[in-house]
């Protein structure tokens, strides 16, 4: 029994979602060229919440439920990813690091749902593992130690947050994003003014340009708005194993887009480390799906 195919426009959807969301990092890193990281979050989920939260009806979730994914996102996430962004690591292999926030969830599965890790789970996290260990035995300008650091912890940040979304059981998660921006944008604006300054935030405020505040918007409109109600609108189309793996070009628009538009190497030693993570993140993704059909087959 084979999958099912996505119509044409639905296919090309799916890919403008994962290009945006991709490219998404080049665009992080042209507006840290002006906007310190911490005030550049904050002002990413102001924008995400408003207008929109006076269209969209806010989830039959609890408070602390919303609270708590914000503050998992919006700090947790973006705000470590825009700091290690700064300078600490290039943006595509920001996009590839971030990923493996994958093998997070399920860890945070294992531990508060009692799942089981299973043998191709091992295997896959051994691939990324290796991955990553071949990325910290090329640390220089592109990626430091504290980059990589820093972008594991926003992976880790990312599964929180993912965590909590799946305990709030199927919601509109448009809605949702939107709703928990409320608690995203204002510990951010705190701990900017606290670690950043307002010296730097005014100075920063005063730099940015339209093309500054079109990256802001982008993060806001085209990376959330457009980016998850289509990715929601998709899912409610299509059987997950369908769209699930479309996730893993994310990192490949990524990568490329930094190459193209900021002049990223792509080196073996950086091809081989993608090939790696991809390769345990594939395995992650499809095996399920693999082995459902094959069970179909017997």
């Amino acid at each position: 029994m084979s999958r099912p195919a996505l119509p044409p426009l639905h296919a090309l959807l799916a890919l403008a979602v994962v290009a945006v969301w991709g490219t998404n990092f080049v665009v992080i890193r042209w507006a840290l060229d002006d906007l310190p990281p911490l005030l550049f979050a904050a002002l990413r989920f102001t924008f995400a919440l408003l207008p929109a939260v006076f269209f969209l009806k806010r989830p039959a979730v609890p408070w602390r439920n919303l609270a708590a994914y914000g503050v998992l996102i919006g700090v947790g996430q973006f705000g470590l990813l825009y700091i290690a962004m700064t300078q600490w690591i290039s943006p595509g292999l920001a996009s590839l690091v971030v990923q493996i926030q994958a093998f997070f969830t399920v860890g945070f599965a294992m531990v508060l749902a009692g799942e089981k890790i299973r043998r191709f789970q091992v295997a896959a996290l051994g691939l990324a593992a290796l991955g990553l260990v071949w990325l910290m035995a090329h640390t220089s300008a592109e990626v430091t130690a504290l980059g990589l650091a820093l972008v594991v912890g926003a992976a880790l940040g990312w599964a929180g947050g993912n965590t909590v979304a799946r305990a709030a059981g199927p919601v509109n998660m448009l809605a949702y994003v939107v709703w928990s921006s409320l608690f995203a944008a204002p510990p951010l604006f705190v701990l900017s003014f606290l670690f950043e300054g307002w010296p730097a935030i005014s100075q920063g405020l005063a730099a940015a340009d339209a093309a500054t505040w079109a990256c802001v918007l982008w993060q806001s409109v085209g990376n959330t708005i457009f980016g998850y109600a289509s990715w929601a609108w998709l899912l409610a189309r299509h059987p997950a194993a369908t769209i699930a793996p479309l996730s893993l070009l994310v990192p490949v628009f990524g990568m490329d887009a930094s190459a193209v538009l900021l002049g990223e190497p792509l080196t073996s030693w950086k091809l081989t480390a993608a090939a790696l993570v991809l390769g345990g993140l594939a395995l992650n993704t499809l095996y399920p799906a693999w082995e459902r059909r094959r069970a179909i087959q017997a």
